[in-house]
C-alpha cells in the first residue's frame, strides 16, 4: 500500500520543529489552537496569499492587523525597493524618522513627541517605564484579556478580590515583578476603582486596549474609557492607550481620535510600520522629555526609526483617507451580518462584535463584552469551523480569541464568497462533521 503523499507544508513544518520552537517564531502560527498543520506561504498580494502547494486564500489575518492597504501595494514596493537602494540600516538619524513622527503627531491626537522602536511589545514596556519614572510609582494596572506584548509585567493573570496581586503566568517572570501588576475587568470600572482604592497613591499607570484585540474584538461600553481617564486624573496615574491594534485602524486618529478620550501617553504599531516590524510610542511633551537623552529614562534600539520600516510607515499613513474607513467599516458589517445569518441558518449560536474593519466571531450565545465572556465560547466549534473554511479556501485567524481584518485589498466580492464558505462550514459543524 502506497503512503500518502505529505505536503510541501508538512514537510517544511517537520523541519521547522527540528530548529524552531514548536516549528514556529510565534505560537499562534503553529495551529495549535485549531489543530493541524500550518500552510506555509509563500507569497500574497492584495487580499488573497498563496502556500507552497500552490492552494490560494482570501485572507483575513492580514499579518495580524498592518496589511489595511492589502498585501503588497504596488506603490509602497516601490518604495520599498528605491529605498533598500540607498540602504537598508545605518544607525544614524534619517530625514524618513523625522516625516513620519511628524505625520504621527498630526494625526494622533495625544502625541506630541514619539519614540519609534521595533515592536508593540517594545513601545509598551518603555511606555510603563516612563510612567514610572514619572509618578514615582511602582504598579500598574491592566486588564483581563488585554495584551501588551510579552514583556514580564504583561503576562501576569490576578486571582478574584479588589486587592489580590498578580501571579506570573508565564514560567521566567519572577514573582516581584508580577506582584506589581494588579488586574482589572474591561468594561467594568467598579474593578478599577476597587484597585485604585485598594492601592491609593501606588499605581504608576492604567494600560488599556481601547478597543480590545486580544480577546476577540471587544469594543469599551458607553463611558469606560472616559470613566479611565476621570480615575487616573483623581488619583494621580497617567492612562495608557495600547493602540498597536487599533491605531490608524478604528480612524487616522486612531481609537482615541474615535472615542473623544486622551490618554497621556500612546503605544502604536502594525500599520504605522505598513507591514515592516517597528512600533512606537509617545504623548505629552513633558512626559515625552524623561526618555534619554532629554532626561533619565534610558531606552535604545540599534535598528529603531530603520529607514525601510520608515518608508513604509510613511506610505501607509499617506494614503489612509476618510473614503477608506467607510468602505471598510461597510465591509465589516456585511461579513458580520452575514456571518450570522449563516450562523443562524445552521442552528450554531454565534456573537459577532465588529469595529470597523476587524470583528471576531464568538462561537457562544453572547453578549461578549469581557474576557469572561469571550472565554466562555465554544473553542471546539470555533476550530472546526476554521479548518472548513481554510478546505473552502478562506483563511481566518486560527484561535477564537483573534479579530479579522479587512483591507483595502478586499472586494465585496470577496466577502460574499467568505459568506457562502462559512454557510457551508458552519452546516458541516452543525452536522457534526469536520
Amino acid at each position: 500500500m502506497r503512503r500518502p503523499t505529505r505536503s510541501h507544508s508538512s514537510r517544511l513544518f517537520a523541519r521547522a520543529r527540528r530548529v524552531l520552537p514548536g516549528g514556529v517564531d510565534s505560537p499562534v502560527r503553529a495551529f495549535g489552537a485549531v489543530g493541524g498543520e500550518p500552510p506555509f506561504i509563500e507569497r500574497a498580494r492584495g487580499a488573497r496569499i498563496r502556500d507552497v502547494d500552490g492552494r490560494t486564500y482570501i485572507d483575513y489575518v492580514m499579518s495580524w492587523g498592518p496589511l489595511i492597504h492589502g498585501h503588497a501595494p504596488a506603490d509602497l514596493t516601490r518604495a520599498l525597493r528605491s529605498a533598500a537602494g540607498r540602504g537598508t540600516s545605518f544607525g544614524a538619524p534619517t530625514a524618513q524618522e523625522v516625516e513620519l513622527g511628524r505625520l504621527v503627531c498630526r494625526l494622533v491626537p495625544s502625541v506630541e513627541r514619539v519614540r519609534f522602536v521595533n515592536s508593540g511589545t517594545e513601545a509598551t514596556m518603555s511606555a510603563i517605564r516612563v510612567a514610572r519614572a514619572a509618578t514615582g510609582r511602582e504598579r500598574i494596572i491592566k486588564f483581563a484579556g488585554c495584551y501588551h506584548g510579552h514583556g514580564d509585567a504583561f503576562l501576569v493573570q490576578a486571582g478574584s478580590g479588589a486587592t489580590t496581586l498578580g501571579v506570573p503566568t508565564s514560567p521566567g517572570v519572577g514573582r516581584a515583578t508580577a506582584a506589581d501588576t494588579l488586574i482589572a475587568n474591561y468594561n467594568d470600572l467598579a474593578s478599577v476603582e476597587r484597585l485604585c482604592r485598594a492601592q491609593r497613591g501606588a499605581v504608576a499607570a492604567v494600560i488599556v486596549e481601547p478597543i480590545a484585540g486580544n480577546m476577540g474584538v471587544v469594543p469599551p461600553a458607553a463611558g469606560f474609557l472616559e470613566g479611565l481617564r476621570k480615575l487616573c486624573d483623581r488619583d494621580g496615574s497617567l492612562l495608557i492607550f495600547d493602540e498597536v491594534i487599533s491605531g490608524f485602524r478604528a480612524a487616522k486618529g486612531g481609537a482615541q481620535a474615535v472615542y473623544g478620550v486622551r490618554p497621556d501617553l500612546t503605544c502604536l504599531g502594525k500599520i504605522i510600520g505598513g507591514g515592516l516590524p517597528v512600533g512606537a510610542y509617545g504623548g505629552r511633551a513633558d512626559l515625552m522629555a524623561l526618555v534619554a537623552p532629554d532626561g533619565p529614562v534610558y531606552q535604545a534600539g540599534t535598528l529603531s526609526g530603520n529607514p525601510l520600516a520608515m518608508t513604509a510607515g510613511i506610505w501607509a499613513l499617506s494614503n489612509l483617507s476618510a473614503h477608506l474607513y467607510r468602505r471598510l467599516a461597510a465591509l465589516g458589517e456585511r461579513l458580520a451580518d452575514g456571518l450570522r445569518s449563516a450562523a443562524g441558518e445552521a442552528g450554531i449560536p454565534l456573537t459577532v462584535n465588529v469595529a470597523g474593519s476587524v470583528l471576531t466571531p464568538f462561537f457562544t450565545a453572547g453578549p461578549v463584552t469581557g474576557y469572561a465572556a469571550a472565554t466562555a465560547s465554544d473553542t471546539a466549534a470555533y476550530a472546526a469551523f476554521f479548518r472548513g473554511m481554510l478546505r473552502r479556501g478562506v483563511y481566518p485567524p486560527p484561535s477564537q480569541f483573534e479579530g479579522w481584518f479587512l483591507s483595502a485589498a478586499h472586494s465585496e466580492r470577496d466577502v460574499d464568497r467568505t459568506i457562502r464558505a462559512a454557510r457551508s462550514a458552519l452546516a458541516e459543524v452543525a452536522a457534526g462533521g469536520d
